[in-house]
């Protein structure tokens, strides 16, 4: 159990803010100030492991979702992120140590892959290739993979997570997350984000 009143970050499951069995917990310092802002659980194994059963769920029928619908969410996720903007910079600001100006250029960039991803229909799509050798049609079908998963660093919050998730859920594959246990912060306002 937690040790003290700091608010207890909890772990993003199929949708669902879940609490974790957690025996041992870390807190979460401002760097600015050395003060602890929150807690985050060190998770046991089957709490990832139910992560990613979750996701392997919502695979089958999301890989058979057409692009052009997959991309309509992250044209919402990127409204909301441009709504949200400066508390998410500031939350990485809070949680990172960065100056205000470095945390907009982060959460800048986040957006700007959301951004490209929205493409997706038009870049994923196949090719076909008469006759590259005698008697030799080539056909390109580009499919979903499966359930992909980033463990990201402490120093770009907000950055690197989205340098892969929104190319991964455009393309009709799942994604886990896992921030790092130092700046969680960030990913979690951003999963907020989702649950408008």
């Amino acid at each position: 159990m937690p040790q003290s009143a700091l608010p207890v970050v909890k772990n993003y499951i199929n949708g669902q803010w879940c609490a974790s069995t957690a025996t041992e917990f870390l807190a979460v310092m401002n760097p600015a100030t050395a003060q602890a802002i929150a807690q985050v659980p060190l998770s046991p194994a089957h709490e990832v492991e139910q992560a990613v059963a979750a996701a392997a769920i919502a695979f089958r029928t999301w890989r058979r979702t057409p692009p052009l619908q997959r991309v309509q969410y992250l044209f919402r996720l990127k409204v909301l992120m441009d709504e949200q903007f400066e508390a998410l910079s500031r939350t990485v600001v809070e949680e990172c140590g960065k100056t205000l100006d470095e945390a907009r250029g982060e959460m800048r960039r986040a957006i700007e892959n959301v951004e490209v991803a929205c493409g997706i229909p038009m870049m994923m799509q196949g090719t076909n290739l008469e006759d590259i050798a005698t008697g030799i049609d080539e056909i390109m079908i580009r499919q979903p993979l499966g359930v992909a998963a980033a463990i990201a660093p402490f120093n770009f919050p907000g950055m690197i997570p989205f340098w892969f998730m929104p190319y991964a859920i455009a393309t009709g594959n799942t994604y886990i997350v896992k921030p790092s246990e130092k700046v969680p912060l960030t990913m979690q306002k951003f999963f907020n984000l989702l649950n408008n």
